[in-house]
């Protein structure tokens, strides 16, 4: 193992392990490390002898790579931290013994692909792991039980669910999640009513804080009236002339564009 490569690692965990962390030199021992690590050949290849010191700290790069990729909201660097994770979570997990952050990662990864709206690549990712550990393991059932409430339409238990995240490194994620949520659920009540209520709209879209409601009707281009109304610029169909009540109406647009999501 060159001893660049322990040094460097050193200087990681250090910048790592301080709070808060300076992400910016992270990302800078970050990329040194992994050009280093790319010209040893860090995974070893068959026939040739395992150096578990030298898998023990690729395995801890790219794990404090993967969550400082989190922090600074990069998607695509996690997602490449989480690919070369992989080997050594299932590849190599005889070899060297078991990283305390496997399963919040694990999780954290389902979490990106649902957010994502990638269930494909999220079922595959579940083959992967036991029944036993898909039900008991915290980091794990937290993105397994939001699927099955997308799949339900419990879009209240998703949204109760941010509440109860098991690593606040899941929040970056969830926030993902819910605003795709609202999102869908605004489009449903635009094609669905001529106005809302501003109380019924927060109720209807999940929000606590009046400002989060404000600030969402603005990105939409909703109309604020003095009636205490919102008022969606868009022309109306000829639903609004048939006799299908509003509340049922945006239901079933609801129902039909989470269908849709699935299906796609």
């Amino acid at each position: 193992m060159r001893k660049e490569a322990v040094d460097l690692y050193q200087k990681l965990t250090n910048e790592w392990n301080k709070k808060p962390q300076n992400f910016d030199k992270c990302l800078e021992y970050l990329t040194q490390l992994k050009i280093i690590l790319s010209e040893t050949g860090f995974i070893p290849t068959p026939g040739n002898p395992i150096d578990k010191r030298e898998l023990h700290l690729a395995r801890d790069v790219f794990e404090i790579g993967a969550q400082c990729s989190i922090a600074v909201g990069d998607i695509h660097g996690f997602e490449r931290y989480i690919s070369q994770l992989k080997s050594f979570y299932f590849d190599f997990q005889n070899e060297i013994s078991e990283s305390p952050f496997k399963y919040q990662l694990i999780g954290l990864n389902l979490l990106c692909l649902l957010a994502r709206n990638r269930l494909s690549e999220f079922h595959t990712e579940l083959e992967l792991l036991s029944p036993h550990l898909i039900q008991t393991n915290i980091y794990i059932r937290h993105p397994v039980s939001l699927e099955q409430y997308l799949m339900e339409g419990s879009y209240n238990k998703v949204f109760l669910s941010k509440g109860n995240v098991p690593s606040p490194s899941y929040n970056y994620f969830m926030d993902i999640l819910l605003k795709t949520i609202r999102e869908e659920i605004a489009s449903c009540m635009e094609s669905g009513y001529k106005k809302i209520m501003f109380r019924e709209a927060g109720h209807m879209l999940y929000f606590k804080k009046e400002e989060e409601l404000i600030e969402f009707a603005k990105e939409r281009k909703w109309v604020m009236a003095s009636d205490n109304y919102f008022y969606f610029q868009q022309k109306q169909t000829d639903l609004e002339n048939q006799n299908i009540p509003s509340n049922e109406l945006v239901m079933q647009m609801i129902e039909y564009a989470r269908e849709l999501e699935i299906i796609v």
